[in-house]
């Protein structure tokens, strides 16, 4: 078995695929952090310390040959300000749902590299239009299962596209891993090569 280049911090199949779309080897080794929003805490504050806090736990962990650069990344929807994190319940993706239908809301996602030369964090902003979405259409979106562990209550990637009218900014980012800012990060640092990319 090929030795991973990366550990990452998530156990997101999302951020895993996309690391995988652009070649980098990785092995998964999900932490968990207390995600609570601290009062008066911005939403691209609080992304980017979770996924700085979530890349040193995992990177405290390690001791020794284990010691391979640790990527983690966090990301949460907000509306004026405030901060949907993941519905619960049925009750709350309905609520959230309702909240963003017609309207254009931004998604922060932020990302962070820890090795043993030091490390940074980037954050992606990007701002989302849903049309209006019906309360059946809720519903049924509640019913296949995708809205529970998503920020906001739907992924970009998934049936929640039928609602989506417009992007601006990084699909990726969307997803759950800005490829541009991780590939920023994972670049600098020393002695990490893909196969098949110029250095």
């Amino acid at each position: 078995m090929t030795r991973p280049l990366i550990y990452l911090a998530s156990a997101s199949p999302r951020r895993s695929e996309l690391l995988r779309q652009i070649g980098v080897g990785h092995e998964v080794r999900a932490v968990a952090v207390d995600e609570s929003v601290r009062e008066g805490e911005a939403p691209v504050e609080y992304v980017l310390r979770l996924a700085e806090e979530k890349a040193r736990v995992l990177w405290e962990r390690l001791a020794g040959n284990e010691r391979l650069p640790v990527l983690a990344a966090d990301t949460t929807v907000a509306l004026e300000g405030e901060v949907f994190g993941k519905p619960a319940d049925h009750a709350e993706a309905v609520a959230m749902l309702t909240r963003l239908s017609g309207r254009t809301h931004q998604v922060h996602t932020a990302v962070a590299v820890l090795h043993a030369a030091g490390g940074g964090a980037r954050v992606s902003s990007s701002s989302v239009s849903l049309r209006e979405i019906k309360r059946a259409e809720m519903d049924w979106y509640w019913r296949t299962g995708e809205a529970g562990d998503k920020a906001g209550g739907y992924a970009v990637q998934g049936r929640a596209a039928i609602f989506i009218r417009h992007i601006a900014g990084s699909y990726s980012g969307v997803m759950g891993l800005p490829l541009f800012e991780a590939w920023e990060l994972l670049s600098s640092v020393p002695g990490l090569t893909v196969e098949g990319v110029p250095p």
